[in-house]
C-alpha cells in the first residue's frame, strides 16, 4: 500500500468554500487502476486540511500523476484566495497494514 497526502492550509473564512471546492469537483479516480480510495480529511486545527489517497503500490500512484485523468481532475477550479500558501505533498510507503479482524500483514 502506498499513501499520497497533500497538506492544505485554508484562509480564515475560506473553510466552506475549500469544503465546496472538494464536494463539487469530478475526481477522475473511477476506474483508474491501482487506486484504493480517498479522504479529505479536516484537522482540529483551524484552517488545517489533507487530501489522503490510497494506492496499491508506488507504481499506481506515479502512472495516475501520469495520466489525463490526473490532469483533468487538477484543472478544476482555482483555490487563490482560499489558500495560505502552497500545499504540501508527502508520500508514504506502508510497512504494517492492520485490519479490522486483527489481522496484520506485511506491506513491503
Amino acid at each position: 500500500m502506498f499513501v499520497a497526502m497533500n497538506h492544505f492550509n485554508v484562509a480564515e473564512g475560506k473553510a466552506e468554500e475549500f469544503e465546496n471546492t472538494w464536494r463539487n469537483r469530478e475526481t477522475y479516480l473511477d476506474g483508474v487502476p491501482g487506486f484504493v480510495e480517498f479522504a479529505l480529511l479536516k484537522a482540529d486545527a483551524e484552517g488545517e486540511y489533507i487530501s489522503h489517497s490510497v494506492w496499491q503500490d508506488r507504481a499506481a500512484f506515479e502512472d495516475w500523476t501520469n495520466s489525463e485523468a490526473f490532469v483533468k481532475g487538477h484543472r478544476q477550479g482555482s483555490l487563490t484566495g482560499v489558500l495560505e500558501g502552497a500545499p504540501h505533498v508527502s508520500t508514504y510507503q506502508a510497512i504494517i497494514v492492520q485490519g479490522p479482524d486483527g489481522r496484520t500483514v506485511d506491506a513491503e
